[in-house]
């Protein structure tokens, strides 16, 4: 069977770059094993600036008119509601965290997205004696919805194989990559923090950050925005939040902690005054890279074998950009963004 694509890896990255194939009318299969949940339990908001630094995301304004765009079609293709507007509140800790905030208005990529008067409402069950910060054009996508509903799709057209990719079985012939039955012009990984179990792109710099989430019910916090403080709290209606999120270096498993839980608890006392039951714990391990760029390219032996990864904690934002880089480079030759290209590791 021949195909133009094969895909591994049906998380967010693998999911937007499918999308543009399916656009394009490119044949493909997708193997998909769910050893990898990081999108599945991953808050799935878009920020366009850095809350800890007041500092701006990269390219948020283009990302977004990316972004924003594409998400919405596929709420019309799913005729489903993945895409939360919402207004973002940071809440002060100090006034210096306050004369940071106006601070940042001199940056002329971060002050169009916030709001220069600050907001001294009093909220019940939030902790926020400093006042808040609203932060313009934030979101959230329910990337757990979307990946299942996209899975789902895929699975009714045959475009998808829920087995494991074994990456010593491939063989190359000429321009194509021959993997057991199938015949592929192309085959790209988007495989998370699995590519360090591939031997054609384990030697990429990526980190794995264990991130863990709690969902809990609050009905006296009654609040219809994202708070983000010491941790975020995201409301996600009937009175229920999402919560979080842990950053762990050492832990490489992708199961719910102990520990994660108690971090999570301990600094949600200084968020929220208000009584809470936890309802749900989850986890998963983020593909991070130190500069904080996707890693995006193309083998250097093997032209056949790309990769799409470390979209990191800002996922939603960044993947229709990079993977719409990465169709144009390998269908047209278009190049890469130096700042994501794979080769920036590849110098020494």
């Amino acid at each position: 069977m021949k195909v133009d694509y094969i895909i591994v890896g049906l998380g967010l990255a693998g999911l937007v770059f499918v999308e543009k194939l399916i656009q394009a009318k490119k044949s493909f299969i997708v193997f998909e094993d769910d050893s990898q949940t990081s999108s599945l339990v991953a808050g799935g908001v878009y920020n366009p600036v850095i809350l800890k630094r007041f500092s701006p995301v990269w390219n948020a304004k283009e990302q977004l008119s990316v972004a924003l765009p594409f998400y919405d079609k596929l709420e019309k293709k799913f005729d489903q509601k993945f895409d939360q507007k919402f207004c973002i509140k940071k809440a002060f800790k100090s006034i210096e965290d306050q004369n940071n905030w106006f601070a940042a208005f001199d940056k002329p990529t971060v002050a169009p997205f916030l709001d220069s008067k600050l907001d001294k409402q009093v909220y019940e069950g939030v902790i926020g004696e400093y006042y808040f910060g609203n932060v313009k054009e934030g979101g959230r996508i329910d990337t757990l919805k979307l990946v299942e509903a996209y899975r789902q799709y895929l699975k009714n057209n045959h475009w998808i194989r829920f087995e494991k990719f074994y990456h010593n079985n491939i063989l190359f012939e000429g321009n194509l990559a021959i993997y057991n039955n199938l015949q592929a012009r192309k085959i790209v990984f988007c495989e998370g923090f699995g590519i360090k179990q591939n031997p054609y792109f384990n030697h990429l710099p990526l980190e794995e950050a264990k991130g863990e989430i709690i969902t809990i019910y609050a009905p006296n916090l009654n609040i219809d925005f994202l708070l983000k403080s010491t941790l975020f709290v995201l409301p996600l209606g009937n009175n229920h939040y999402k919560v979080g999120a842990t950053f762990n270096h050492h832990d490489k498993t992708s199961k719910p902690s102990v520990e994660g839980k108690e971090e999570l608890v301990e600094k949600l006392k200084k968020v929220i005054s208000v009584p809470y039951t936890i309802k749900e714990q989850s986890a998963g391990i983020r593909p991070t890279v130190k500069d904080r760029r996707p890693m995006v390219g193309v083998h250097h032996i093997y032209k056949q074998l790309s990769v799409l990864n470390g979209l990191g904690t800002r996922g939603v934002m960044i993947a229709p950009t990079v993977a719409e880089n990465l169709f144009d480079h390998l269908e047209f030759g278009e190049k890469l963004d130096q700042q994501i290209n794979i080769k920036r590791f590849e110098k020494n």
